[in-house]
């Protein structure tokens, strides 16, 4: 065999082997790429249906459970084509398209929660920052038009103070019954000024108005407690009651 067929073979089994080198690299990469893709989508399903499932019943709408019931079936049926046989997803997928049919008469079986505590306060605002992520980068990728991801951003930042609303007011009411008008009286405030800062007071008027009667309720009780007792006597009262009758005598002195 002449050395022209020996190296010729030679740079054949070198590129052979490269080329089979690059196959099994993009065979891999094809791998990795899709388990992030799957464990992305899954992940995306599982915050719509977490925030679908866990917001309480007086801050969800209708239209919000339309939206995040969208957004499932959008993210499973990428999922689907990555997994063909989950059958699990199918069922999934059946039950989340007949939802999406009922558009506006979509169910909402969501039971109101009672927001009185800081870390049911803190569970509620997580839900809420997770949406508004989901929302943003729906927008980014053109899952949802622009208009309406501004709007949506727009009604998170009004379930926010919605959220804050009855966390003070519940706060309040619950240090009023425990007999502590102080404790409450900070819960008040802190809602009150909460409710002052936002950029559309008249939208809240109402819920302003209620936490000023809250409050100034909660500061007449403070004051009513710590206000002496007309005939009450104590050591400081005689001190002064004393220092009063001997100004006649400092008056006398320092003439």
């Amino acid at each position: 065999m002449s050395p022209v067929v020996i190296t010729a073979l030679v740079i054949a089994g070198i590129v052979v082997l490269f080329i089979i080198g690059y196959v099994n690299h993009m065979v891999e990469n094809s791998k990795l790429e899709k388990a992030r893709l799957r464990a992305d989508l899954n992940d995306r399903m599982r915050r719509s249906r977490d925030v679908s499932e866990s917001m309480p019943g007086q801050l969800i709408t209708p239209a919000l459970k339309l939206l995040l019931s969208r957004f499932e079936l959008q993210f499973g049926e990428q999922l689907l084509l990555i997994d063909k046989q989950d059958a699990k997803l199918k069922g999934r997928l059946a039950e989340l398209r007949e939802l999406v049919a009922k558009k506006d008469d979509i169910p909402v079986g969501n039971p109101p929660q009672q927001i009185a505590t800081e870390a049911k306060a803190k569970e509620i605002r997580f839900l809420l920052e997770n949406l508004h992520g989901q929302i943003t980068r729906a927008a980014q990728e053109h899952l949802l038009p622009a208009a309406e991801g501004k709007r949506w951003l727009g009604e998170i930042r009004h379930m926010l103070v919605q959220l804050h609303f009855e966390f003070f007011s519940n706060l309040g009411q619950q240090y009023l019954q425990k007999g502590q008008p102080g404790q409450a009286r900070l819960a008040y405030e802190r809602g009150v000024q909460y409710l002052r800062k936002q950029n559309d007071p008249q939208r809240y008027k109402t819920q302003l108005k209620q936490l000023e009667e809250l409050l100034a309720r909660a500061n007449a009780m403070v004051l009513e407690n710590t206000a002496p007792e007309p005939d009450e006597v104590n050591e400081l009262t005689e001190g002064l009651k004393g220092l009063e009758g001997d100004d006649w005598k400092k008056k006398n002195i320092y003439d």
